[in-house]
C-alpha cells in the first residue's frame, strides 16, 4: 500500500469505530482486523501504519467525530505531510476542500470532562489517559524458578513488576510460554497487593473475569488455602482454568453466577471469607490509554448503571467476610462517583466497617482511598479502598 493508500484505508476503519460507537458495537482492535482480513494484499507494514493512523485520530477527538475523514483531518491538520497525502491519487483520500470541516479536538466528551474536573483530575492529568500505555509484566512466584527475563525490562514500584516498551512482543518468549511471567499492568498488580493476601486464608474474588488478579492472588499465597473465582460472564470465566494451570495456580475454585442471585451461589461462604476483592464493573476511564474509543461509548445513563451495581456488590462482599476480616474495593476509574464516593457511600450503608487507607508504594490519596492515575503514577487509572470489618 501506497502512504496515501494507508491513509484512506485509516479512514475507512476510522467510520467503522465511529459507528460502532455510536451503537455500542465491536471494539476498535477486532474492527480493525476485520478490515484486514479479506485484503490479503496488506502487508505486516500496512496493517501496523494503518493502525497507528487510526488510533493517532482515535486520540485526537474528543466528541464523536462526524466521520473518519473528519477525524484524520483533525491530525491532518497538525502534520503537513500527512495533509499532502489527501492528494486524490488512486486509492488516496480527495483533497482536502478550503472549508472542509474537521473533528474537534479534546480529550474526552464534554459531559466526561465535566464529572473528571469535580473529581479532582485537571485537564493535564485527563489528557495523560491517552498516552500510548507500556507493558507491564508480573513475574508469577509459582513458575519463576531461575527465570530469565526477556531484554529490556525496567523495574517498577510492584513488587513483582517489570515494564517494556509498548512494541514489545513478550508472549512470544519462552518466559511468558512457561507460565513464569503475566501481562499485567502495575496498577493492576497494586491493587492486588492492597488486598494482603496470604497462604492458608479464604480468599474471593468476587468479579474475577478472565482471572488476571485472580492469578496474582494466587501467587501471593502461595499456592497455599482457597481462592475462589466468581463471575457472572461464563465465557470470561471459563478463560481462567487453562491460564490458573499455565500458571501454576491449583487451589482455584470457580464460581459462575446467576445475575441477581448471587448470594444463593455464595452462601457456603457467607461471614468466612478473610478477604474478599470487588474488582467492579467501572466506565473505564483510567484504561483509556489501551482503550481510547471507549470515552466514545460511555453515556451519563450507563455510568449510573455501573454505580448501582458496584453499591450492590459490595454490600454482597460485606456479608461475606469474616470478623476481622478485609475487603478491597477497585475500580478502573478516577471518577468520583466510582471511586471515593461510592466507598463513602459503603461506609455509610455498613456502620460496622472501617476504612483503611491501603499502604502502596504509588499513588494519591482520595479521601477513603488510593487514586493511581498515568500522569502521576505511569500505571493505569485506578481507585481502590480498603475496608476492615470490625
Amino acid at each position: 500500500m501506497t502512504p496515501a493508500a494507508r491513509v484512506q484505508a485509516a479512514i475507512e476503519v476510522l467510520d467503522l469505530v465511529i459507528e460502532a460507537a455510536r451503537s455500542n458495537g465491536a471494539p476498535a482492535d477486532r474492527l480493525i482486523a476485520d478490515w484486514f482480513r479479506p485484503r490479503r494484499f496488506a502487508g505486516s507494514g500496512d496493517r501496523r501504519a494503518v493502525r497507528e493512523l487510526a488510533y493517532r485520530a482515535i486520540r485526537a477527538c474528543g466528541e464523536v467525530p462526524q466521520s473518519g475523514r473528519a477525524a484524520m483531518l483533525r491530525v491532518a491538520a497538525e502534520d503537513d505531510q500527512l495533509a499532502a497525502l489527501f492528494d486524490g491519487s488512486r486509492h488516496a483520500p480527495a483533497p482536502i476542500a478550503a472549508d472542509e470541516a474537521m473533528a474537534a479536538s479534546g480529550v474526552a466528551p464534554q459531559w466526561l470532562m465535566d464529572r473528571l474536573a469535580a473529581s479532582g483530575v485537571s485537564e493535564t492529568e485527563a489528557a495523560a489517559l491517552l498516552d500510548r500505555a507500556p507493558l507491564d509484566i508480573r513475574v508469577n512466584t509459582l513458575r519463576a524458578g531461575r527465570l530469565t527475563l526477556p531484554e529490556g525490562a525496567e523495574r517498577t514500584v510492584a513488587a513483582n513488576g517489570w515494564r517494556y516498551p509498548p512494541e514489545a512482543r513478550i508472549e512470544q518468549t519462552p518466559a511468558y510460554a512457561s507460565g513464569a511471567i503475566e501481562v499485567q499492568d502495575t496498577g493492576s498488580q497494586l491493587t492486588c497487593e492492597a488486598l494482603s493476601a496470604r497462604p492458608a486464608e479464604l480468599v474471593i474474588d468476587l468479579c474475577a473475569g478472565a482471572g488476571g488478579k485472580t492469578l496474582a492472588l494466587a501467587a501471593a499465597m502461595e499456592n497455599r488455602g482457597t481462592l475462589v473465582a466468581c463471575d457472572v460472564d461464563r465465557t470470561r470465566l471459563s478463560r481462567l482454568a487453562p491460564r490458573a494451570e499455565r500458571a501454576g495456580a491449583t487451589m482455584v475454585e470457580t464460581v459462575l453466577l446467576d445475575p441477581n442471585r448471587e448470594i444463593q451461589a455464595l452462601e457456603r461462604f457467607a461471614g468466612k471469607a478473610d478477604a474478599v476483592l470487588v474488582d467492579a464493573p467501572c466506565s473505564g476511564t483510567g484504561t483509556w490509554r489501551r482503550n481510547p474509543e471507549a470515552r466514545w461509548r460511555l453515556t451519563e445513563k450507563q455510568l449510573a448503571r455501573y454505580v448501582e451495581t458496584q453499591a450492590r456488590l459490595l454490600d454482597m462482599a460485606a456479608g461475606l467476610v469474616r470478623p476481622g476480616g478485609r475487603l478491597v474495593f477497585v475500580t478502573c476509574s478516577l471518577l468520583d462517583d466510582e471511586g471515593a464516593t461510592q466507598a463513602q457511600g459503603f461506609l455509610q450503608r455498613h456502620p460496622g466497617w472501617q476504612a483503611l487507607l491501603p499502604a502502596l508504594p504509588a499513588g494519591t490519596a482520595r479521601r477513603q482511598g488510593i487514586r493511581l492515575s498515568p500522569f502521576h503514577d505511569g500505571t493505569d487509572g485506578f481507585f481502590v479502598a480498603r475496608f476492615g470489618c470490625v
